[in-house]
């Protein structure tokens, strides 16, 4: 099966990426696509959340094993396959691409296509510009001070919706796979 990811962000209202990849594939496979897609470096940590229908953290998958003596399980993205965790349609994750400030992408697992693989992740659509992979610390505090003093949110627009993620998907483009990904030699 291939799973196909809607990523968007609160910071920047027209970015959007769309990440096919191979539901036996790993979560490191899909932290390196998403890093590709939007050109961050590699050398961050980074967390996978998967989430409830209301974005609260349920699950977190890490880079690296960060807490061994936890009760909970750990599960580390080079170890855990994507299909151990996602089994449905609409199933909403945090891609926590910046730990000092808690940055992070909303993905959504938009539709799983059976009978068909991928060797690798693939874009399959891009628009905008992402945010920055880190913010400084500086600008961190500033964008801090300024939403507690006027009471706007930190990240973005004040008037972002969440539900952006279930109504807009795509704006202008359908859901159909432009450029088909499995017509090519790479997979």
């Amino acid at each position: 099966m291939v799973f196909r990811f809607l990523l968007l962000s609160d910071e920047v209202d027209d970015f959007k990426r769309e990440i096919q990849i191979d539901s036996e594939a790993t979560f490191l496979d899909l932290h390196n696509a998403i890093l590709d897609s939007v050109g961050y470096t590699k050398d961050q940590m980074a967390s996978f959340f998967v989430c409830e229908d209301d974005w609260s953290k349920k699950t977190e998958v890490t880079l690296v094993e960060m807490d061994t003596s936890s009760d909970v399980d750990n599960y580390i993205m080079e170890d855990t396959h994507l299909d151990e965790l996602l089994e449905e349609e609409h199933q909403k994750l945090l891609y926590v691409f910046d730990y000092m400030t808690d940055r992070a992408f909303f993905m959504e697992l938009r539709e799983i296509i059976p009978n068909k693989h991928l060797k690798e992740a693939v874009c399959t659509k891009s628009k905008g510009e992402p945010p920055v992979q880190i913010m400084p610390i500086d600008e961190f505090d500033n964008k801090m001070n300024a939403s507690t003093d006027v009471g706007e949110d930190f990240y973005g627009d004040s008037e972002y919706d969440m539900d952006e993620l279930d109504r807009n998907g795509f704006e202008g483009l359908d859901d159909s796979i432009i450029d088909n990904p499995y017509d090519d030699d790479r997979y």
